[in-house]
């Protein structure tokens, strides 16, 4: 098995995810974003994704995660709308379709993925820290946390859908 990433800071993503409960993050969002994003490699070990954000394209690679879940190599290139169209023809699994919303709370930035589709009915938001226990505030429509937990994955999520549970 692949040992999770050590290496440079800046190639390594922190973020911790909770569940949403309630609709009141949508009044405090300074930004919506529609996603549709799929999977070229859905292996835990080294996941590739491919996503279409509002008309901007991304391919990104992200290795396994450390053992709580928080942290994890990531390795993201802006790619063409037709180039990410093209790609997601390719991708495995249910595509993921998604509004985004990011709302600034305290000094951090929450995002919020309102899932649709096969995934209708999950609202997830993250939260991205320079090092997995850095402090923050916690909003009132946050939820419980499902740091590190596969199911909440959006690869996981492209095989193993939300309306599937």
């Amino acid at each position: 098995m692949m040992q999770p990433f050590r290496g440079d800071i800046d190639m390594r993503e922190v973020e911790r995810k909770f569940l949403v409960n309630s609709d009141k993050f949508k009044a405090e969002a300074k930004a919506e974003l529609h996603i549709r994003q799929g999977f070229l490699s859905t292996d835990p070990e080294r996941t590739v994704r491919v996503r279409l954000q509002n008309s901007s394209g991304k391919i990104t690679v992200k290795g396994i995660s450390d053992q709580a879940g928080i942290s994890r190599f990531e390795w993201e290139r802006d790619i063409t709308e037709h180039e990410a169209r093209q790609l997601l023809d390719l991708c495995k699994g249910t595509i993921i379709a998604k509004t985004r919303y990011r709302i600034p709370y305290g000094k951090h930035v929450f995002e919020v993925d309102v899932f649709e589709g096969a995934n209708a009915g999950l609202i997830v938001a993250e939260v991205e820290l320079e090092e997995p226990d850095e402090p923050f505030e916690k909003p009132t429509w946050l939820g419980k946390e499902v740091t590190g937990d596969p199911k909440y994955y959006n690869a996981q999520l492209s095989i193993n859908t939300y309306n599937q549970w």
